[in-house]
This record gives structure tokens, C-alpha cells and sequence, in this order.
């Protein structure tokens, strides 16, 4: 078995309203070295096989077709075997 750690983020050229306002946020709190906030997704998926290319074909395919939406986010993955 693997567990998948995915991350999926804004594109850079994507307005990301979210992080403008943790910005301001921490802005207001005194944190003013922030200069940039992106809020993205953090995902744990648990496949069930053995075989390490199949995991990987998997998560990219769960990526490409539920997880992240190609045309404003980006992703990436890790993937580790766990008993």
C-alpha cells in the first residue's frame, strides 16, 4: 500500500482572492515581512497495491480528472509505501 501526499496549487498567472486576504490578515496581526500567500490543497490518498508505477498512474489520473483543475492549478505528489 502508498500513501499519496498531493498538492495542488493556483498557477501563477491565477488571481488567488484567498491569499490576498490571509495576507491582510497577517498583515493586521503585525507579520509585516509577508510579501505573498497562496492557498492551494493538501491531500492524503491511501492505494491499495504493491506496485509503485501502477500508485503513480493512479494519483496522476485522479489528479488530471478529479483532483485539480488543469487550466488554473498545478500538482504534484509524493508517494510513500506504508505497511
Amino acid at each position: 500500500m502508498f500513501l499519496a501526499r498531493v498538492y495542488v496549487t493556483l498557477k501563477p498567472a491565477v488571481n488567488d482572492p484567498q491569499g490576498l486576504t490571509v495576507m491582510g490578515g497577517l498583515h493586521s496581526l503585525g507579520y509585516a515581512t509577508v510579501e505573498d500567500v497562496r492557498i492551494g490543497k493538501y491531500l492524503e490518498i491511501r492505494v491499495d497495491t504493491d506496485d509503485q508505477a501502477q500508485a503513480e498512474r493512479d494519483v496522476a489520473g485522479m489528479c488530471d480528472r478529479l483532483l485539480a483543475n488543469p487550466v488554473i492549478e498545478n500538482y504534484r505528489f509524493t508517494l510513500e509505501l506504508v505497511e
